[in-house]
């Protein structure tokens, strides 16, 4: 299976929705269309995608009454009478997305997120070792993130790469008030982190086999 790694683009806002509320069902406030659009156009925020193309689809032979009542819908519900026009459906899949902020010398994570359907297959993986290397492009010396307490499985992901917990965020979290746990690597620019990850990135390649084809590198503050 081949995939693109890119930047993420407007046309991608209501996949990346889509995502977000999957991922974090239980978030208020949840992002919107207006939010993350304002969020591509910081200059301090990086926000990638994982895409594949979307399969053909058979077309119908005639409109039935359920297609007809969704068109109907859509039509009086168009952000056409209330906003700007929403972009086209993109010919890409989007599966899975992840954001972060570059301040001063920090790359702080603020969204790692994969659809259902694609999860245990090494795309969050994939996914956080693409920020490790646009964050070092962007000359940041380390990564930061929050991660709740609960989630062992997230907190095991980023000690592997060589995440340490450095501090907890008391009630961060809105929805429960679960505490958050604060994570950070060692200096991108070390031999040791370096000699680590560039051995879970070809160990990666060889467990999944995947293609990715990396769009979103080479790419500096503006």
């Amino acid at each position: 299976m081949n995939y693109i790694i890119r930047r993420m683009q407007d046309r991608d806002i209501p996949q990346a929705l889509e995502i977000d509320r999957e991922a974090f069902p239980t978030q208020w406030p949840h992002p919107t269309y207006a939010s993350i659009k304002q969020e591509l156009r910081n200059r301090l925020a990086r926000y990638l995608v994982i895409a594949k193309p979307r399969e053909l689809e058979t077309p119908k032979q005639k409109t039935d009454n359920k297609s007809f009542w969704e068109w109907l819908i859509h039509l009086f519900d168009h952000d056409r009478f209330f906003g700007e026009e929403l972009p086209p459906p993109p010919k890409e899949h989007i599966i899975g997305i992840a954001g972060f902020w570059v301040m001063v010398d920090e790359a702080h994570i603020t969204t790692l997120a994969v659809r259902n359907a694609y999860r245990r297959q090494g795309i969050g993986e994939r996914l956080l070792i693409a920020i490790v290397e646009m964050a070092a492009e962007l000359r940041a010396d380390v990564v930061t993130l929050e991660v709740r307490v609960s989630n062992k499985q997230a907190q095991a992901l980023y000690n592997k790469y060589g995440f340490q917990i450095v501090g907890t965020r008391r009630a961060y979290y809105t929805d429960n008030g679960e505490d958050a746990i604060l994570m950070t690597t060692d200096s991108l620019t070390s031999i040791a982190f370096q000699s680590h990850f560039q051995q879970l990135m070809q160990a990666h390649q060889m467990r999944w086999g995947e293609h990715y084809v990396n769009e979103a590198s080479h790419v500096t503050l503006l």
